[in-house]
């Protein structure tokens, strides 16, 4: 399965972002899914997951009600919606399948991963 994630970019503090994943090989509809990022010098960080019809979605503490994590199984494809970025939230972002139908919030429960897009938000 391979995984792209899309949609970085550079924004000003308080802006906002969409952020894509789609699998090109096979379809996830089945899967759960979630999102990671990885700073300069630091670990992959959960972000966010989603089960495999959307309805269950988990957030890491510092991302909670400013994104919003949701999936479209018709178009293969997983967003992350992200308003209120702050210069923390600077980072790589990683787009991830589970095999089962839901994800988690460590990596070892993903085993698809993508080529990350880069979110610079300047202060």
């Amino acid at each position: 399965v391979q995984l792209q994630a899309s949609g970085g970019g550079l924004v000003h503090t308080g802006g906002s972002l969409r952020l894509s994943c789609t699998a090109s090989t096979r379809r996830f509809s089945n899967n759960g899914l979630g999102w990671f990022r990885q700073a300069p010098g630091k670990e992959h960080d959960f972000v966010a997951s989603i089960n495999w019809n959307g309805g269950a979605t988990f957030y890491a503490d510092h991302v909670k009600d400013r994104f919003t994590v949701s999936r479209d199984n018709a178009k293969n494809t997983m967003y992350l919606q992200m308003t209120g970025l702050t210069p923390e939230d600077t980072a790589v972002y990683y787009c991830a399948a589970a095999r089962r139908a839901w994800g988690g919030r460590s990596r070892s429960d993903y085993t698809y991963w993508g080529q990350g897009t880069q979110v610079t938000v300047s202060s």
